[in-house]
């Protein structure tokens, strides 16, 4: 059963950046892809998606809907069990790194995304 997670990213060419990159996991069905390009977004799809993430990669810094709103979404209104969330910060963003910890992030990736780092953690929470 492959891993089902869920990117948030206002920046429209992470989503060909995670497809190349994660290339061999999705072809044998261990990881499935699914993109919000915005927070209100990203609730769209977990209201009609429900059952189906598992885990969310989030971008903090977003237009409209932040990933620290999103998260706090997901993790004190959502109804159904929260799934991990990862927060993807900037260097040095000590202010939203806290206020993401204090809501309950699960992890942190630090821009420039490490790949190999990122599925190690992937691995360990998939």
């Amino acid at each position: 059963m492959s891993t089902k997670i869920l990117v948030v990213d206002d920046e429209a060419d992470v989503q060909d950046l995670f497809m190349q990159r994660f290339r061999s996991e999705i072809r044998h069905q261990l990881m499935e892809f699914a993109f919000a390009f915005s927070g209100e977004e990203a609730v769209e799809y977990l209201n009609t998606n429900s059952h189906d993430s598992v885990l969310i990669l989030s971008d903090i810094n977003m237009p409209g809907m932040s990933g620290i709103e999103l998260l706090k979404y997901i993790k004190q209104d959502y109804r159904k069990p929260p799934p991990v969330v990862m927060m993807i910060t900037a260097y040095g963003d000590e202010e939203n790194y806290a206020k993401a910890s204090q809501l309950g992030a699960d992890e942190f990736i630090t821009k420039p995304i490490d790949f190999n780092e990122l599925k190690a953690k992937l691995n360990k929470n998939g």
